[in-house]
């Protein structure tokens, strides 16, 4: 790499670090009240458990992606354990994501312990596959390697692959078909709940809708993550370089605890008469037009709804 290379390597990191730091550290101070208010003032739960642990790991992954490698001078000792930290903090917040998805489809899904459990058991090896591809990928010297750089004015770590982006290719088909199967489920549920809610001249549960949306919105983000993965370990330039670390580590950070505070931040905005429980999966449907006293209480409760009444309340 020659001087020039190096110096302009080094202006792109330290640009993308800034826009990273600035981009997470925007979503948190914009979501902090809401944080306190359905977080820190409310009885802990599943849900608020993971929604923390994707947050806050996040947060901490994110600020360790934006300071390696210009920002913030680290030495080469150091730099090598910081990559296979991130590199395995990635697939550790991978989980939980994936782990939220299947929470949700199971709470949608009428509560189904079939469908939890098929979701589960194919989740398993895909959890398996990921330490496999880390172990082998991110944990061993002879993969890649960390190299300082020194230009006149700066010196810097950076990165080399020692190998092809095949083998990463290959590890992320599963984990790719994974997503669409809960794609595939969510908008399979989401058909269905429309069909009956037609049937009984209702419109589609709020709820019900949001949650398939994100799965959607999740799966595309998820796409392109893996896509930019790969990426990563070909010779690119490197403002392509640059731009999709930035994606890379700001994209998973914001979406998934901003997806879990929207829902929780409608069903506390929604004008319903009665709502069961805090964060309780939709109970409020809208009232049929033809029935003025469904009108003077929008929420009610439908037998053949999605959401069964006499079932345990899962918190989405």
């Amino acid at each position: 790499m020659s001087e020039e290379e190096a110096a302009t390597g080094l202006r792109w990191n330290n640009n993308v670090s800034v826009a990273a730091i600035a981009l997470i550290s925007y979503e948190y101070l914009i979501l902090l009240d809401k944080e306190v208010e359905y977080v820190w003032k409310r009885p802990w739960s599943f849900m608020s458990c993971l929604y923390l642990v994707v947050r806050y790991f996040g947060l901490f992954l994110a600020m360790v992606c934006a300071c390696w490698g210009g920002l913030m001078y680290i030495p080469e000792s150091v730099s090598y354990d910081l990559i296979v930290l991130i590199e395995w903090g990635f697939s550790v917040y991978f989980c939980f994501a994936e782990v939220i998805l299947i929470w949700r489809l199971y709470a949608i899904c009428n509560q189904s312990k079939l469908v939890l459990h098929v979701l589960v058991g194919l989740f398993v090896p895909i959890v398996a596959l990921s330490i496999g591809t880390d172990v082998y990928l991110y944990s061993r010297p002879s993969v890649f390697s960390v190299q300082e750089v020194m230009t006149p004015n700066a010196k810097y770590c950076t990165l080399y692959f020692k190998i092809g982006p095949m083998l990463a290719i290959y590890t992320s088909i599963p984990i790719m078909c994974f997503d669409i199967l809960l794609v595939i489920i969510a908008a399979f549920t989401l058909v269905k709940h429309v069909i009956e809610q037609r049937r009984i001249k209702m419109r589609p549960n709020t709820y019900m809708v949001m949650i398939v949306r994100y799965h959607i919105v999740y799966f595309a983000l998820n796409l392109t993550n893996q896509i930019l993965l790969v990426i990563l370990w070909a010779d690119i330039p490197t403002p392509a370089m640059s731009l999709a670390e930035l994606f890379n580590g700001t994209a998973p950070f914001i979406l998934a605890p901003r997806l879990i505070i929207s829902i929780w931040d409608t069903h506390a905005n929604e004008e319903c008469v009665h709502v069961s429980t805090t964060f309780a999966d939709c109970l409020c449907w809208t009232s049929p037009p033809d029935f003025e006293q469904h009108e003077m209480n929008p929420c009610v409760e439908h037998p053949e709804s999605t959401f069964s009444a006499d079932k345990e309340v899962v918190e989405v």
